[in-house]
């Protein structure tokens, strides 16, 4: 009956393996790194909205972080809808 129960079962458990390595690991990996991003946000980071939205930190309060889009041209952006630094989103430059 053991084995029997590895023979139907073995399979499925196997799936569940692969999904959790291939999937659910990398997921939890990548939300564990963006969150450690935006804790260490700084003024004056050139950073990118999750938006597509590029500007410059100009100031942090608390969960709102202002950002310097253009001269003179401010936005407010929650802190968790920050999503890269610069130079991540743009790769590197030649």
């Amino acid at each position: 009956m053991d084995s029997n129960f590895l023979v139907q079962f073995g399979p499925l458990i196997l799936l569940v393996g692969v999904m959790y390595f291939f999937f659910i690991r990398p997921q939890a990996k990548r939300q564990k790194e963006q969150q450690a991003f935006i804790n260490q946000l700084e003024k004056g980071q050139d950073v990118v909205t999750a938006s597509g939205m590029f500007g410059k930190i100009v100031k942090i309060e608390d969960q709102v972080v202002t950002l310097e889009v253009d001269q003179k041209t401010f936005i407010r952006v929650t802190r968790s809808s920050v999503s890269k630094d610069l130079t991540a989103a743009v790769g590197p430059t030649a």
